[in-house]
């Protein structure tokens, strides 16, 4: 399936958050949506599963797994355990309802966690939001070129910088 990001515009979380973009309940959606596909899965999204995956849907901006547990021991009280939240983290990217983002060691929530694809993300350099692009024909042509290489590919992240359209906006004022 290939899908731009205009032809995407009403999918919640698929695209930058000032570009007409109601987040609370895009952030509300994606948590009902990992709720249900767990629950079909078979598998447990545990309370400190589910708070790691609210605090990533708290914007769009990817967060490392240290700002994840600074934003967890703040609404505590308490200080949660680095291994609890990367063993958090290992799950709902096995889940498919959260990417990492390799260049920044970060991790930003998945819009269409219910199909299987690999994540293209376009990471705005100047506000830091990130917004999720599914393209798999170019995806599918550079495979073939690595492979026409000899090349084994295992593990393939897209990450494109560049402005956002809020920010380009403000650039060009």
């Amino acid at each position: 399936m290939t899908k731009g990001l205009d032809e995407r515009e009403t999918l919640e979380g698929a695209h930058f958050s000032g570009f007409g973009h109601d987040h609370t309940r895009c952030a509300t959606s994606a948590l009902a949506r990992a709720e249900a596909l767990c629950q079909e899965r078979g598998v447990r999204l545990t309370e400190i599963r589910r708070r790691v995956l609210e605090v990533i849907w708290s914007g769009h901006r990817p967060l490392g797994a240290y700002d994840i547990l600074a934003t967890l021991a703040q609404e505590s009280g308490g200080k949660p355990q680095p291994p609890t939240v990367y063993r958090a983290l290992e799950f709902l990217q096995e889940q498919g309802l959260v990417h990492r983002v390799e260049t920044l060691n970060a991790f930003v929530g998945c819009p269409l966690p219910e199909e299987h694809h690999r994540g293209q993300l376009l990471l705005c350099r100047a506000c830091g939001d990130a917004a999720e692009l599914v393209e798999e024909q170019g995806l599918r042509a550079m495979q073939r070129a690595a492979e026409a290489l000899g090349f084994k590919v295992e593990g393939f992240t897209v990450e494109l910088s560049g402005l956002c359209p809020s920010c380009r906006r403000k650039e060009g004022a």
